[in-house]
């Protein structure tokens, strides 16, 4: 992966918006067969009319010599050695020959201007983006757990145009801009690659490089960037979770503990498996919420349509049946079940 090079006045930018997937060799492809069809188009006009042109070099014109003219003439190069002396190639050359000049200029002219356009839009876009983007989710790599991540977050209700991706790699990229989000090439260890991605107003931070050391390095550079933003990480070996809550990360999540368990239970009691499976699986029957008690004959109480797991009071989690809980408080956070069909 080759990184851009850019001044401080002059900051080579790395967001890439998403877009719907081109072909642009084709459109080349179709423009350049359009400008051999006008060349053609004029060597036929000149074949056919070959008895009113005159060649400085003696001889008559054949269709090397009507090509070569119809080259020089539509890049208005005209050495002026083949000429139309005849008023019937004069007129020909007028009414057809000319056109079909025009129209081959207009078609170098127009893809020129349109490929200077499409950077320019596209840098104004992202610009714009930056300027505008608040409280969105940064996904710092886009490899399998990235993209279930970002999944989530959409399943969740947030906008795919508030979610970015950084990686490094061009083919996570373009899956992540495929996928309809933001990407940003670089590595989000980097303070300037972080910058970019306006880490300063983002509302979250996943973690999900391929190793562990990555990770730490990301976590201490965005929790010193962003000192308020919720940033969750994840680890491949347990050893290493207590350098990433050191590092910033509010939560740390062991991928190797979590297959393990999910594995063991699996094995013992394989119905529990299809409950968790729908609890991890967003938009799913089963989805695992927070929500605030509410009033009713001024008593605080859980929603009816949940079923409270936890009550987290003053930073501490709480089980459901812990006695210590006893009347709900306003404060109160409840991480309960909720049914879709509720």
């Amino acid at each position: 992966m080759r990184f851009g090079r850019g001044s401080a006045r002059d900051p080579v930018d790395l967001v890439r918006l998403p877009s719907s997937p081109r072909a642009p060799l084709a459109a080349i492809g179709r423009r350049i067969g359009f400008a051999l069809g006008l060349l053609v188009f004029i060597a036929m006009v000149v074949l056919i009319g070959r008895n009113g042109y005159t060649d400085s070099a003696g001889g008559e014109l054949g269709l090397i010599d009507a090509l070569y003219y119809a080259s020089v003439t539509v890049t208005t190069t005209g050495y002026g050695d083949i000429s139309a002396v005849t008023p019937s190639t004069r007129l020909a050359a007028l009414l057809l020959i000319t056109p079909a000049r025009i129209l081959f200029l207009i078609l170098v002219v127009g893809t020129t201007v349109e490929v200077l356009t499409e950077r320019s839009r596209t840098l104004l876009q992202t610009q714009q983006w930056r300027r505008t983007v608040n409280h969105h989710h940064l996904i710092c790599g886009y490899g399998s757990t990235g993209r279930a991540a970002a999944r989530a977050l959409v399943a969740q209700g947030v906008k795919m145009i508030e979610i970015a991706v950084v990686d490094i790699d061009e083919q996570a990229l373009a899956l992540a801009s495929q996928d309809g989000f933001i990407a940003i090439t670089g590595n989000a260890s980097k303070v300037s690659v972080l910058k970019q991605a306006a880490i300063d107003r983002v509302e979250s931070v996943v973690v999900t490089p391929n190793r562990d050391d990555t990770a730490v390095l990301i976590t201490l550079t965005a929790r010193e960037l962003n000192p308020d933003a919720r940033i969750v990480a994840t680890v491949r070996d347990r050893e290493n979770l207590h350098l990433l809550r050191q590092s910033g990360a509010d939560s740390a999540i062991d991928q190797a503990a979590a297959v393990g368990r999910l594995v063991g239970i699996a094995t013992r009691t394989p119905q529990a498996l299809d409950v968790i499976d729908d609890l991890l699986e967003a938009g799913a029957d089963l989805e695992i919420v927070e929500v605030a008690p509410i009033v009713i004959d001024g008593v605080h109480v859980a929603p009816a349509h949940v079923r409270v797991l936890e009550v987290v009071r003053d930073g501490r989690r709480l089980a459901f049946d812990n006695p210590k809980i006893g009347a709900l408080r306003p404060d109160d956070r409840l991480m309960a079940v909720s049914s879709a069909t509720s």
